[in-house]
């Protein structure tokens, strides 16, 4: 926990490390801001603390237009969780409740509504509802500045059950109408046509190590999903997606971009993205799938200075920091390339994969649905059959441990690939795998991996 010290510590000098890990709001301004708001800095007394920003809303502050607090990294500690509420934090930045409601959420928790409402607001001052209208009031912000579509498409397609709840929802988090809004946006980020996609800003925190992410994105590609074009450091990853209303093509510059005007050890970035979407009601899933492909929620300040205390791993660190440990855009999807290999996964892409309606470029399929592949033999078919039924759970919201259990209850799975699925499929951050242990290494032992692995040690 950061302690009230610490935290005004850091708005007092604006330091980026702790943007998205809290919030501060200004009595008597009625703004919350992102710790590293460059406007001037606020009385000690008149300053509140949040640990969401879905929580300084519910409190009746309006988020500043100068630092836009949430357009900020999440927490790296709802990765990092592996209880109710962290699993909750992560299928709400899912879209869960949009599609399902708190009951679905609830459900997919193993917990009651009323458990899940009790133990969310206790830890992060706010309910899934508000949560999930703060979630739905940035994108219908992003939509507003970044497309061209009339405000009545973008009120369903963030999320609104109406127009009227919309309107007042904007005015409430932004104090300002949609049509203003749209109006705000910089010149250069000026609504484009809806069929160049949505360009999107993905914020991370402290440095970030692209090039070893798009080198293993390079070598994992299958033909027809993915595709990594380009010369090393300006490269372009793009593929496809199946989303809950319908497919998307995501790309991702490797080229990123520092946070200006930030204190070099403090200096967080962005990646350039552009999602084309069939239905934009997936917006929200599919921005959040990507953060969590490209790690881009990681604390890589705790992480280096864990892992840099250890005398193996120290230079590894010092020449790589800020180094991630990707995860999966499509659990199952990788689950099911992992235990395949590249060989057969391209085969089975080729003979069981959706076309697109419209394919753009060398992208023109989906990879294939468990469902699909049941009827494969061994393992492969096993892991296939125990997605779509259900046995097997890999979503945001998966409990790690049983999930595992039910990895290494399949025939001929073995405790290699489980840990490999469970550090990229699930995003576990604290995974070793076999003959690869340290205590030393807790709670990042995924990251040590992928030391070890870009220093050829593995």
């Amino acid at each position: 926990m950061i302690d009230e010290d610490t935290r005004y510590e850091a708005v007092r000098s604006r330091d980026a490390r702790f943007d998205g890990e809290f919030f501060f709001a200004v009595e008597t301004t009625g703004i919350y801001c992102r710790p590293s708001c460059p406007a001037v800095t606020p009385k000690r007394q008149n300053v509140r603390y949040y640990t969401t920003a879905a929580a300084a809303q519910g409190s009746g502050y309006r988020a500043c237009r100068r630092c836009r607090p949430d357009a900020v990294p999440g927490s790296a500690e709802w990765n990092v969780r592996a209880d109710v509420v962290g699993r909750a934090m992560r299928l709400i930045g899912d879209g869960v409740v949009d599609r399902e409601g708190v009951g679905g959420l609830a459900g997919r928790l193993g917990y009651s509504a009323r458990q899940v409402q009790r133990q969310l607001t206790a830890e992060v001052g706010a309910g899934p509802v508000a949560l999930a209208r703060a979630q739905r009031a940035h994108t219908a912000r992003v939509l507003l500045q970044t497309t061209p579509l009339p405000v009545t498409e973008i009120a369903f397609a963030a999320g609104f059950a109406s127009v009227r709840q919309f309107n007042g929802t904007m005015r409430e988090v932004y104090a300002r109408t949609p049509t203003q809004l749209r109006a705000d946006a910089p010149d250069r980020r000026r609504a484009v046509a809806s069929s160049a996609g949505i360009p999107l800003r993905l914020a991370h925190r402290g440095a970030y190590q692209a090039r070893p992410v798009f080198d293993l994105l390079a070598r994992e590609r299958v033909p027809g999903v993915e595709e990594v074009t380009g010369a090393a450091g300006s490269r372009i990853f793009r593929r496809t997606l199946r989303l809950p209303h319908g497919t998307g093509i995501v790309s991702v510059d490797e080229a990123g971009h520092e946070q200006p005007g930030a204190r070099a050890e403090h200096r967080g970035g962005w990646l350039d993205a552009r999602i084309h979407l069939t239905d934009l009601r997936d917006l929200t899933t599919a921005v959040g799938r990507l953060r969590r492909l490209f790690d881009l929620d990681a604390d890589p300040y705790a992480i280096d200075e864990r892992l840099g205390a250890d005398p193996r791993l120290a230079p590894l660190v010092a020449a790589r920091p800020g180094l991630r440990s990707p995860a999966a855009a499509d659990p199952g999807e990788l689950a099911l390339r992992i235990v395949a290999g590249p060989a057969e996964a391209a085969r089975l892409t080729e003979r069981y994969g959706k076309r697109l309606d419209a394919p753009c470029g060398a992208l023109d399929r989906i990879f294939p649905a468990p469902d699909d592949l049941g009827g494969e033999p061994g393992t492969l078919g096993a892991l296939a059959r125990a997605l779509a039924d259900g046995t097997l759970r890999l979503d945001a919201g998966a409990d790690r441990d049983d999930a595992e259990a039910a990895l290494r209850a399949l025939p001929g799975m073995d405790a290699r690939t489980a840990a490999l699925i469970r550090m990229r499929a699930l995003g576990d951050p604290d995974v070793t795998l076999p003959g690869g242990d340290s205590a030393a290494w807790r709670p990042w032992r995924s990251y040590a991996h992928q030391h070890l692995d870009a220093e050829g040690q593995l």
